[in-house]
Parts: C-alpha cells; structure tokens; sequence
C-alpha cells in the first residue's frame, strides 16, 4: 500500500486518536498540519479507498493497525529491493553499519521464536 508524505502524517494523526469523530480530524488536522475542512476529508476519503481507515457516520477508525501496516511496508520493501531475500536486506543494512551487541541478540530471539 503506497502512500505519500502527507498521507502518512495524517494516517498518523488518526492511529494516534481513533476512534476520532470527523469534527474532531478537521480540528486536529487544522491544528497539526494547517490543513482545511475540504482537505481534510478529501485525504480522509483517499485513504477510506485505499482501505486504511474507515467513516462509519462520523467516526474514523482504522481498517489496518498501525503496526500491520509498517509491517507490509517493511516486506514490499524487502520483496521489491532486494527480492524477498532478508539475508540480502541484512548484508546491505550491515555492510555499512555495525551491529550493537544488543541488537545482535534482539535479532537472535527474533530468529530463534520464528523457527518452526
């Protein structure tokens, strides 16, 4: 799912206050990101048809969390840059940036509790 700059400070905004009344967006929205009420619900829309969030009768929540939607980030862009290969993504990542011990070890426990 590709959004922009602006979209992602909105969805932001949204994950940050759902459930939020539409009223309530358009004040936070003008507030935050000096946005008016017609862009507001214009980007709101945009995004309700992407499948992100949804309006039920003035009521914005989402239709993907927060967490689920960086997590399909993350593998479209794994998928697109280095073909779906994560040692391709660890070796790029590293090659030029060392590791903390402590990372090392999170990366373990990660490895080790997604084993079969």
């Amino acid at each position: 799912m590709e959004i922009g700059e602006v979209q992602m400070q909105f969805a932001e905004l949204i994950w940050e206050n759902e459930p939020v009344g539409s009223g309530e967006l358009v004040r936070l929205c003008a507030e935050k990101l000096g946005w008016k009420k017609s862009t507001t619900y214009t980007v709101l829309k945009k995004l309700c048809d992407k499948g992100l969030f949804k309006n039920d009768d003035g009521v914005v929540t989402s239709l993907i969390s927060k967490e689920e939607f960086y997590t399909r980030k993350s593998e479209q862009f794994v998928e697109e840059t280095f073909g779906g290969s994560l040692p391709a993504f660890l070796a790029a990542f590293t090659s030029r940036q060392k590791l903390s011990s402590k990372e090392i070890s999170e990366i373990k426990k990660i490895i080790d509790n997604a084993k079969d």
